[in-house]
């Protein structure tokens, strides 16, 4: 009898040097991240600013997304990634210095503070989806999910050393001095993004700006292990956000700490984050994920609410051990999961998307709780958002995780291109595939259940329309038709975009036909 294979481990991506480099400057530059966060958020309740303008800090450098991640994802997807990193590291650089020496002359305000905190989400908006794309090019496949993983124990050991860091540097350097050294941390990433080789150039680089961008929107409305994907992520983000948006108020005014004590508060959530970080790994490999899902609400509900509850700094500090936990086990697991299920054809405009999808949630989940704050007291504000993670949580058997492990997401061909006359100029238009099947009268049932499948596949490889028709003089003749924007995404999509589960689903669907005439392409000359 074998035994099973040992859990695997976070660490072993460090032996590949170029990953190791840069994921240490990605922790620096993590660490400068959450020092410029506390600084500018603790430089507002010290101005007595409002709970709702302080979690406009969270507000203002997730906004971004908004704007920024799809159309960097494209440009991730077709432009040479380490090149878009280092531009966002130049970029981030020279607003960081500028919000320092702003603010050493005692010339930022809460405005100037929100502008230039929005101007640094934009550059790191830019930066993440090329980022996340990049890091399959510098790892195998086999240590993917390791590099995940570790990206995430970065993101948590900043949040850990980052926030108490700052605490202890603003009595002496002061809040400039904080922003100054986040600027360079930026210095330290670029510096490392030198080392790292130009990767590999993305197949179906022929399709222009906005095809791109509809593309990779097709795949995810198409792929439904993503959307469900990014249901639970969103579920369980938007109210576990109240940690981030209200915990430096709560510090302040419920629990009379100072930037020092705030520093604490989340260094003890990233401590619990580490430690999520480093079980996960061992935990996925025993443990299917949905119910790590529900677990970490369940443990992040209660430790919400008892942050709301009690008075004691050293009890908010134990309980935050547990909801940065929870936090990572959901986060960094949705993460590993998109980017081991994601194939590398639309692996960086997928994962804008999702990106999106995480940075609204937490800018308006920062907004919303900010107000609620506001209105109902910061202490009610968790209780609220604690209750809400547990009725999400509860949830999760009726909505579980779809299954992701399908197999190489690498491209797989299935086709011999057909003969074409026609000039380049016209086969640039949509071109529409037409295949025959006969299915004999007791396969029906199961072939038209397999069509359904096959017509997800189609969709999310490219596809801009699909139908299935009968024929109505011959019942057992189907017909099968769908477009695609030229004929370079058709070549795309049989030579470079089919993966593993793709070839399994045309498979099925052949199996069930008694015949299959070879495809038609017919290109479209008017609409």
């Amino acid at each position: 009898m074998s035994r099973p294979s040992p859990a695997p481990s976070p660490w072993a991506p460090l032996r590949h040097p170029v990953f190791r480099w840069v994921w240490t400057a990605s922790l620096v530059s993590n660490v400068g991240t959450w020092m410029q966060t506390v600084g500018a958020q603790w430089l507002l309740v010290d101005a007595r600013a409002s709970s709702a303008v302080v979690a406009l800090v969270q507000t203002a450098s997730s906004l971004p997304v908004l704007l920024v991640t799809l159309p960097a994802g494209v440009v991730a997807e077709f432009v040479d990634r380490r090149r878009v990193l280092l531009a966002a590291q130049v970029f981030q650089l020279l607003v960081g210095l500028l919000l320092a020496l702003l603010t050493g002359l005692g010339a930022t305000g809460p405005a100037l503070l929100l502008v230039l905190t929005f101007l640094l989400g934009c550059g790191a908006a830019v930066q993440m989806p090329a980022y996340q794309a990049f890091v399959p090019d510098l790892v195998p496949r086999r240590d993917l999910g390791g590099a995940a993983a570790l990206g995430s124990i970065a993101v948590n050991l900043a949040r850990a050393a980052g926030p108490a860091i700052a605490g202890a540097l603003i009595p002496s350097l002061g809040v400039a001095g904080v922003f100054g050294l986040n600027a360079a941390t930026f210095a330290v990433f670029a510096v490392a993004l030198l080392r790292a080789p130009s990767p590999p150039r993305t197949p179906g680089a022929r399709q222009s700006f906005l095809a791109g961008l509809e593309a990779g929107g097709r795949y995810v409305r198409h792929a439904p292990a993503v959307r469900r994907m990014m249901v639970r992520l969103v579920v369980f983000a938007f109210p576990a956000g109240v940690l981030w948006a209200l915990l430096a108020p709560l510090a302040h005014d419920r629990l009379g700490l100072g930037a020092s004590g705030y520093g604490l508060l989340l260094g003890a959530a990233g401590i619990g984050s580490v430690a999520g970080a480093l079980v996960l790994p061992r935990l996925r490999s025993r443990v299917s994920f949905t119910p790590l899902v529900a677990v970490a609400g369940v443990v992040t509900g209660i430790a919400t609410v008892v942050i709301g509850l009690v008075r004691s700094p050293v009890a908010v500090l134990v309980v935050l051990l547990l909801a940065g936990a929870g936090w990572i086990t959901v986060v960094a697991g949705m993460n590993a999961l998109m980017q081991t299920f994601l194939p590398r054809w639309v692996r960086a405009r997928a994962l804008s998307i999702y990106q999106l999808v995480v940075f609204t949630t937490s800018a308006v989940a920062s907004a919303v709780w900010g107000v609620v704050a506001d209105l109902v007291g910061t202490g009610t504000a968790f209780v609220v958002a604690g209750v809400a993670l547990l009725l999400g949580a509860a949830t999760v058997p009726r909505w579980p995780l779809l299954d992701a492990d399908i197999g190489s997401r690498d491209g797989v061909a299935d086709w011999t291109p057909p003969e074409v006359t026609l000039t380049p100029d016209v086969a640039a238009v949509p071109v529409r595939v037409t295949v025959v099947y006969r299915v004999t009268p007791e396969q029906h049932e199961a072939f038209l259940a397999a069509a359904q499948r096959l017509r997800t596949s189609r969709r999310r490889t490219g596809g801009t329309g699909w139908d299935l028709l009968r024929d109505g003089a011959d019942p057992d003749l189907f017909v099968e038709e769908y477009t695609l924007p030229s004929w370079a995404d058709l070549d795309d999509q049989n030579t470079e975009r089919l993966t593993d589960f793709d070839r399994r689903v045309l498979d099925e669907v052949r199996s069930h036909a008694e015949a299959v005439e070879p495809p038609r392409t017919r290109f479209v000359v008017a609409h």
